[in-house]
């Protein structure tokens, strides 16, 4: 069966040499790194950026199963072919980094670059998942009604399960108006459920330490997030030479990157991009 094309914009100055696909994290929207990617491809004339929806967020309709990494990988391919683009370099937020690192196990021709904006490569333990924001969230939303007659409805639902009121009114824009006139979310949630089971489960370390020629794998950890143990930071250390593999900080910023600390962000990306 035929699968529509992922939801995209373009940022580019001109004819851009190469092209970057971006991917945002769970629960968001390529809506969430407009900001961001026009000031990267101001700031690099030579790389266009193209933001996607994932699959289950943002404008995408409904889509078979199964919910995995590998399927949403699949997608970005079938969005190349689309848009006749072999992306010289992948960027991913969180969820959206183990997306890039998956599309790179499969090493599509041109690839370059891959940046993994604050999310760990390997598979997450039941525990840590279980005490996560992420996890915490969507259960609150699984808890919640399907629509809501307003919008702002939802900001004291989720402060009353104790989430902030910044978080509360962000989960606000992820919301859009039906044709009943009701509110609902962006995204199909019982997918997103299964799409966040497959990327805590998922270890793709190997993406980083197989060499491949001409390949780079720039991992970028928040100095204040709180989403890399210290076993983790060991096993980063100990990388061999010559493994692709490597992570830079980002001081000042907690895990929203891109808000939190986007001109250090684009500072690690003039560095090496």
């Amino acid at each position: 069966m035929s699968l529509p094309v992922l939801p995209h914009d373009r940022f580019a100055q001109g004819d851009p040499d190469q092209w970057a696909f971006l991917c945002h994290g769970i629960l968001g929207s390529r809506r969430n790194w407009r900001s961001f990617a026009k000031k990267l491809s101001e700031r690099r004339p030579e790389l266009g950026i193209i933001t996607v929806d994932l699959r289950n967020h943002g404008d995408n309709p409904p889509r078979p199963g199964p919910h995995t990494l590998a399927s949403c990988a699949h997608d970005l391919r079938l969005l190349g072919e689309h848009l006749d683009i072999q992306p010289s370099v992948l960027i991913g937020h969180s969820f959206g980094g183990k997306v890039v690192l998956q599309r790179a196990a499969d090493l599509p021709p041109g690839l370059e670059q891959v940046w993994v904006l604050d999310s760990r490569p390997e598979a997450v333990p039941a525990a840590e998942v279980a005490a996560s924001d992420v996890h915490r969230v969507i259960q609150a939303l699984r808890s919640l009604p399907a629509s809501f007659s307003n919008r702002q409805d939802v900001v004291p639902m989720l402060t009353a399960q104790g989430f902030s009121r910044m978080l509360a009114r962000w989960m606000t824009t992820n919301l859009r108006r039906t044709p009943a006139g009701s509110w609902a979310w962006r995204f199909q949630l019982e997918a997103v459920v299964e799409m966040i089971a497959d990327y805590y489960n998922a270890d793709l370390r190997h993406v980083l330490i197989t060499p491949v020629p001409d390949l780079s794998v720039h991992v970028v950890r928040a100095a204040r997030s709180p989403r890399w143990p210290p076993a983790i930071l060991d096993w980063f250390d100990a990388l061999p030479a010559g493994a692709p593999g490597r992570m830079h900080l980002l001081e000042d910023s907690d895990h929203w990157v891109h808000v939190d600390n986007p001109d250090g962000l684009l500072e690690i990306f003039d560095l090496e991009l």
